[in-house]
């Protein structure tokens, strides 16, 4: 059979398409979406539900993203559910892809919105044997093309693409110019945007915020200049090592007086502000369904999460931040508490969109931060800053 003829399934013309990985494994598989090539770090995301999210996640930006869920387009794709105004990830690896349909809410199929978007994608993998695969070897490069079929070719496309450790992503989703996202009467919100998911500036509008949003490469100076009763740090892709002039802004923010609090990437980067090193993780966390134990209240969050880097738990000093939150499943730090600042971070996405709403009550945690009187909680030995934080916070 000829490699690159048009082939029928189901009624539907598709043509082949392959994915080859940097250590010389090539998958066989159905092109969805547009046709063409692309490449990226492959990864993948236990969500059942949620794809349209996942895929418009600027966190995913540069990355190829692997479904484990084998069903992936049977409810369609709408504008309601986009977390950016266009689809982040690089490609899409699925097991079984429905062209038709079923929700009385969308506005087209997958497969319409991936070619309206121009991505890449490809259906009828092994899905299963390559997380497998993934989870053995570790993350890796990987190209999808359905117009280039050689193996070998496609094998040092992967290999040559350039590698997620080190590499800034942020500049590339970041907005160009600053906006008001929400103009409410309550708290000031200063948002340095790294990628922020949307769903975060909804959950801040919600509790009747007034958020302005910064790009990544705005000056502490301008963030200040707009007198914020708060700052948060979003999520974003790429590797916080490598972003030293935010890491410089998160620092002079430590020092500002207001109440701190950062997301993901912006986990990350508070940490680095405060000495705390960040690795890259053998797999990284994906999916909705992370259980994560809260230290102060002894619950377990069942949390929603999306990252490859990490922090060391060996380099944070007792003097400059206690663990708030642990990752049952391997104990890797998972949320932190700082002594020198009023502030908090965490690693997963508390604004979930798609995953469980378990983890909500940090925002109300950020809000009492924002309403605490700054006189009586002024940071220091972290304990005077927690004097009108709910209970649920407080964790000596």
């Amino acid at each position: 059979m000829d490699p690159k003829k048009k082939l029928t399934i189901g009624g539907w013309s598709t043509d082949p398409c392959k994915v080859a990985l940097e250590d010389g494994t090539v998958v066989s598989g159905l092109a969805i979406g547009h046709r063409g090539e692309t490449g990226g770090e492959l990864c993948f995301n236990t969500s059942m539900t949620g794809y349209q999210e996942i895929m418009t996640d600027p966190s995913y930006h540069g990355q190829i993203m692997m479904m484990t869920y084998p069903h992936i387009g049977n409810y369609g794709a709408s504008d309601d559910d986009l977390e950016a105004s266009k689809p982040m990830i690089a490609g899409l690896v699925v097991r079984s892809f429905s062209r038709r349909y079923s929700n009385l809410l969308a506005d087209e199929s997958l497969d319409d919105f991936m070619r309206r978007h121009e991505l890449v994608g490809v259906s009828g993998i092994d899905t299963r044997m390559l997380v497998r695969h993934i989870r053995s070897k570790g993350v890796m490069n990987a190209v999808i093309s359905s117009v280039d079929l050689e193996d070998e070719s496609l094998v040092e496309k992967a290999r040559a693409w350039p590698s997620m450790e080190g590499l800034e992503l942020a500049s590339r989703v970041t907005t160009t110019e600053p906006y008001l996202y929400s103009d409410g009467t309550g708290p000031r919100i200063a948002v340095l945007d790294y990628g922020v998911k949307l769903n975060i500036l909804r959950s801040f509008a919600s509790r009747g915020a007034r958020v302005q949003v910064f790009p990544a490469d705005a000056s502490f100076a301008h963030v200040a200049a707009s007198e914020p009763d708060g700052i948060f740090f979003s999520n974003g892709p790429g590797d916080p090592r490598a972003m030293p002039d935010a890491v410089a802004v998160v620092k002079e923010a430590t020092g500002a007086g207001v109440p701190l609090f950062g997301i993901c990437l912006g986990h990350q980067l508070m940490s680095l502000a405060e000495g705390i090193d960040v690795y890259k993780m053998y797999v990284g966390h994906r999916g909705a369904n992370h259980p994560v134990k809260n230290l102060a209240t002894g619950h377990v969050e069942v949390t929603t999460q999306n990252h490859g880097f990490s922090i060391d738990a060996e380099a944070i000093r007792p003097d400059v931040a206690v663990v708030s939150h642990i990752n049952l499943n391997d104990k890797t730090v998972e949320g932190l508490r700082y002594k020198r600042f009023r502030g908090f971070s965490v690693q997963y996405h508390p604004e979930a969109s798609p995953g469980p709403h378990d983890s909500r009550y940090l925002f109300d945690e950020f809000f009492s931060l924002l309403n605490a009187n700054p006189a009586t909680a002024t940071g220091g030995d972290g304990a005077s800053d927690l004097q009108n934080v709910s209970p649920a916070y407080r964790h000596a």
